[in-house]
């Protein structure tokens, strides 16, 4: 199996696969610089392990709203009448960050997809025309 033709920062060989119709790996392809520069300016806009996105937050911000509240209906604190108009409220609010999630995730895919398609084309030679391939 041939490997990359590259020198890593370390001084050693690089042990990575070449791309298809090149010497190098992805990594080390002069032709994929600019993806890879896209690629890495998404640095920490991504939640990594221990790190809750603002909308997760918020989800559990009303998560604890929602257990204080039942606690002071429970007491009597609270008449139920009012319970259930901010009940309907903080439902509210939890749909519209529900949402907000949802939509980020479809972002995200969106860009990945988008992103697949356009290394697709660039190891594989393709040309497209409004999205469709002649």
């Amino acid at each position: 199996m041939t490997r990359c033709n590259a020198i890593t920062a370390a001084g050693s060989a690089c042990k990575g696969t070449p791309m298809p119709h090149s010497e190098y790996c992805y990594v080390h392809d002069p032709s994929t610089l600019e993806e890879r520069k896209r690629h890495g300016s998404k640095g920490g806009r991504r939640g990594g392990r221990g790190r809750q996105s603002p909308v997760s937050r918020e989800l559990a911000r009303l998560q604890a709203v929602f257990e204080r509240l039942a606690e002071r209906i429970e007491s009597g604190e609270i008449e139920r009448g009012t319970a259930a108009v901010m009940i309907q409220a903080y439902n509210g609010a939890r749909s519209c960050a529900a949402a907000m999630l949802k939509a980020r995730e479809l972002e995200e895919l969106e860009e990945r997809i988008i992103e697949l398609e356009e290394r697709y084309q660039h190891e594989n030679g393709a040309r497209t025309y409004g999205g469709y391939r002649r």
